[in-house]
């Protein structure tokens, strides 16, 4: 099933699939995801299984906004981290913080952190104001280039993805990744975001 990003059945249908514990392929502001509701085991499970993506690495997770992200860090967002994000949200920077107390979403990784993000892209937004927070990956086998267009992700993925939102072209530059989960700012993966504009916000720039 495919839909136009601006059509409300196709948000309702990708919100229903989402909630029912399905894949569902997203438009974001870098590239297509491949995105489900991290509530439902069987979903990650699932994600990890089509993207044939190791247990070893972490799915990060979209927010709608700062508050969603303060639920989901322990104690909330860490100074820095709520300085970045509200310097560069929406936008392409996943931030890692320490991952809160007793929440058991099985998202990969060694359960102490958690990789944040607001994307700058209604569509996934509206999808985790409706929803919650979206585990993701991007929409490509483990190692093969990222898929941009929505019909590529029906085509790779078939009926394996229960709907893909159609949100034109994708092609954005992936996210800059910064942990801040320890006692200064560390780069993983420098994306759109430039590393330097990053440590001029943790500057205090």
């Amino acid at each position: 099933m495919t839909g136009d990003g601006h059509d409300a059945d196709a948000l309702d249908g990708a919100v229903a699939a989402l909630m029912a514990g399905a894949v569902v392929g997203i438009p974001t502001d870098t590239v297509y995801g491949l995105a489900v509701d991290p509530r439902h085991t069987e979903a990650t499970d699932a994600l990890f299984a089509l993207k044939r993506r190791p247990a070893t690495l972490e799915l990060p997770v979209l927010v709608a906004d700062v508050g969603q992200a303060e639920q989901l860090a322990a104690g909330g967002l860490p100074d820095l981290g709520r300085r970045l994000a509200e310097h560069f949200w929406p936008g392409p920077l996943t931030i890692v913080v320490e991952r809160r107390g007793g929440l058991d979403w099985a998202i990969g990784g060694d359960g102490r952190t958690i990789g944040l993000r607001c994307p700058a892209h209604p569509v996934a937004r509206t999808l985790c104001e409706r929803v919650g927070p979206l585990a993701t990956t991007s929409a490509n086998r483990h190692g093969d280039p990222p898929l941009t267009r929505a019909a590529d992700v029906v085509r790779g993925f078939g009926r394996d993805v229960a709907v893909v939102v159609d949100g034109g072209v994708c092609d954005g530059t992936p996210s800059t990744v910064v942990d801040v989960a320890g006692t200064a700012a560390r780069c993983v993966r420098e994306g759109a975001v430039p590393w330097t504009e990053v440590l001029g916000i943790a500057a205090g720039d």
